[in-house]
Parts: C-alpha cells; sequence; structure tokens
C-alpha cells in the first residue's frame, strides 16, 4: 500500500523534526537509535542522590533539544548548575530566554526527582548575576514526592497534528494551575491566526530557518553520535537520505517540495489545535524565566496525567528583528496589561510521539564523570 505524504514527510514544529513511522517490522526496529535512547531507561538508577535527580532531569523539555544544561558536583551534597554556552541559539533565541526556560525545566525536574527519594533541594539561582551559574542547589532532608511525578517517563512534548475533537474546560481544570488555558472560539482562531504568521516567518527567514537546519541529525547513526538538536530517523527518512533525496542542503531550500511539505504540515497543525495555553509573567528577570520553565514542566505534566498533548510554538514569542510586528501582535493579544508572554503552546488529543534522544548523564557533568 502506497505511504501517505503524512507518513513519509518529517515535521518540523516548535523546535523539533521527526520522521512519522514508516515502512515495517525488522527494518524500522534496525533505524532505532537506542544508544541515544538509552538515558531514559538509565534515570534513576545511580547510586548517588545527586545522580538519580540529575539522571531524570536531562529528560526535561528545553528548545530545539539543546540539552544546555552542565551539572559540578561539590562535596557530598551540593550541584552547582551551567548553562553551555555552546548551546545557544544565537538567531531565534539572541537573549537565551527560551534556554533560561529549558533550565527551569531541568530544575523542576531535579526537584522532583529529589523529592521521591526523601530530599529536598534548596537552591540559590544566579549567586554570581546573570554571567555565573544558574544555581547552586543543596541537597538535605525533607522532600516529598510530587504526584505529577508519575508522568516523567510518559511525558513528551507533542510533535504531531492534533485528533478533530473539542477540549473542555473540565478536561483542562488540572492544567489552569500552571498557564491560561485558551478554549474560546474567537481568541483561539486568534491565536491559530498568529501561530502560523510565526511559522511562516519564520521559514521564510534565512537565518531562522538554517538554524535549525543546521541542528538536524539524520539518520541513526548522526543521532546516536549527536543525541540533540533536531532527530530526523526511521526507515523512510534514512532510506530518502541514502539516495540523496533528504540533505540539509534540500531542508533549507523553501522550493524542495518536501521542505514544502514540511511547512504546511506544521501549519495544518496549528490551525487544528483545538485549544492554547499561555504563560504569562509580569517581568523578564532570569529569575521570572526560571520560574516559567519549572511551571511549563508541570504543564507539560499534568497535561500528560489528564491525556492531552502539548506542544510548544515559541516562533511568535522569538526576538529577532523578522518578528517583531507578531511579536508586538502576540503581546496585545495574550499580555494586553503589561507583561511578557514567555511560552506558548498547542493543546489537544493526539498519538504518544516517541521519546527524545538525550546525552547520557556523564557527558553533562563537569566532574565525576566516571559513574561506574
Amino acid at each position: 500500500m502506497p505511504l501517505s505524504r503524512r507518513k513519509t514527510l518529517a515535521l518540523i514544529g516548535g523546535g523539533t523534526l521527526f520522521a512519522a513511522a514508516a515502512g515495517a517490522g525488522t527494518f524500522i526496529g534496525t533505524r532505532t537509535p537506542l544508544k541515544a535512547l538509552a538515558p531514559w531507561d538509565m534515570a534513576g538508577s545511580y547510586g548517588d542522590a545527586r545522580l538519580g535527580a540529575l539522571s531524570y532531569a536531562l529528560l526535561a523539555p528545553n528548545p530545539h533539544n539543546r540539552q544546555p544544561w552542565l551539572a559540578e558536583l561539590q562535596g557530598e551534597d551540593t550541584v552547582i548548575l551551567h548553562r553551555d554556552p555552546d548551546r545557544d541559539l544565537p538567531v531565534t533565541d539572541p537573549f537565551a530566554r527560551q534556554l533560561t526556560i529549558g533550565m527551569g525545566c531541568f530544575l523542576g525536574l531535579m526537584d522532583m526527582a529529589a523529592g521521591q527519594q526523601g530530599l529536598a533541594v534548596e537552591t540559590q539561582l544566579f549567586p554570581e548575576g546573570e554571567d555565573g551559574p544558574v544555581a547552586i542547589c543543596r541537597f538535605g532532608a525533607g522532600g516529598q514526592p510530587d504526584p505529577l511525578f508519575a508522568h516523567v517517563m510518559e511525558r513528551r512534548s507533542h510533535k504531531e497534528a492534533f485528533e478533530a475533537r473539542p477540549v473542555s474546560k473540565d478536561a483542562t481544570a488540572a492544567l489552569a494551575l500552571h498557564a491560561r488555558i485558551v478554549t474560546e472560539r474567537a481568541e483561539v482562531e486568534t491565536l491559530r491566526r498568529i501561530g502560523v504568521a510565526a511559522w511562516q516567518t519564520e521559514a521564510a527567514t534565512k537565518q531562522a530557518w538554517q538554524e535549525s537546519i543546521d541542528l538536524l541529525r539524520i539518520g541513526k547513526a548522526e543521532i546516536n553520535a549527536q543525541p540533540d538538536g533536531i532527530d530526523a530517523g526511521g526507515a523512510m527518512l534514512e532510506s530518502l537520505a541514502a539516495v540523496g533525496l533528504f540533505t540539509r542542503e534540500a531542508a533549507a531550500d523553501l522550493n524542495n517540495p518536501g521542505t514544502k511539505g514540511v511547512i504546511e504540515e506544521t501549519t495544518d497543525a496549528i490551525t487544528g489545535a483545538p485549544a492554547f495555553a499561555v504563560q504569562v509573567s509580569d517581568s523578564n528577570t532570569r529569575i521570572d524565566q526560571i520560574g516559567v520553565g519549572r511551571e511549563w514542566l508541570r504543564l507539560n505534566l499534568a497535561a500528560t496525567g489528564a491525556g492531552l498533548a502539548l506542544r510548544p510554538i515559541s516562533q511568535a514569542l522569538q526576538e529577532y528583528p523578522e518578528m517583531a510586528e507578531i511579536y508586538a501582535e502576540i503581546h496585545q493579544v495574550c499580555a494586553p496589561d503589561g507583561g511578557t508572554v514567555q511560552m506558548l503552546g498547542l493543546l489537544g488529543y493526539g498519538t504518544r510521539t516517541p521519546r527524545t534522544p538525550r546525552w547520557p548523564l556523564e557527558t553533562r557533568l563537569l566532574n565525576g564523570r566516571n559513574l561506574t
């Protein structure tokens, strides 16, 4: 049976590209990047409480899957957390706002994982200012398990279109603790329009589009060797790559039929979103951004627990010149009384996204790399 375009095209959206399942049986199994996915199975398997918490934390959502965290073990009870500047996104995230939100997701998940062990984490943010460490974290007694932790291993950032099912206020009641959930038709349509305009603007902005293209990891070997960025794996994409039909050069060409399909597929996903999640902060300090990240993680986990899928779409919130008009409009819509729109997400029902590749814990440690 011939494959539909949806099964043969990759989807780029919210900073992620992946191949929908294609082909069959043994070949697909052999193309799974097991090495890159191993950190999911290793989570919680370390004897040291800090390493156990960190092994879960590195599964946190983060922009373009850059995994910008570096942890430094100090003494018997302390972790000093740094943001790795080599993983910056200078075009689409010039002020590292989104990456700092990702660091907040990391800290939130680390705290949850410590709580599962009966430990509490005392965190001092930016002790040396914004140019120094992100946090000094001291582990001690007194932590409590968090009910949302039950969804950590099933949590994903959704990457496909949504089912044609409405999302009710009852279904999102638990999510309202962490974001404003938009289900009213008029505002949903406005956010869809803004989301599509932002997505198409990013695609048409050469440097912004190229930033994503440069982060493509095409095929099992590349994904295993560098398990960050935008994973483009699976039997179909590897077959296309093998015959030269799927390359970074082709993906960068907006006139390429495959690239046009990518843009159209993501446009359809945005226009088909039944609901949105919006996070706004009163100010826009680094501490605000960390706090937003903690809440985005909790939102994602709560959505998982409610059987919903959450897909971040960050384009309208990006701070480069070509996006300025759209950035201003979304702030007029979502923060009319002031503040910063920090996160925007599509919300609905959808099939589960596969696990996303991760660097192993030892590569994210500044010391104590030998974990055996």
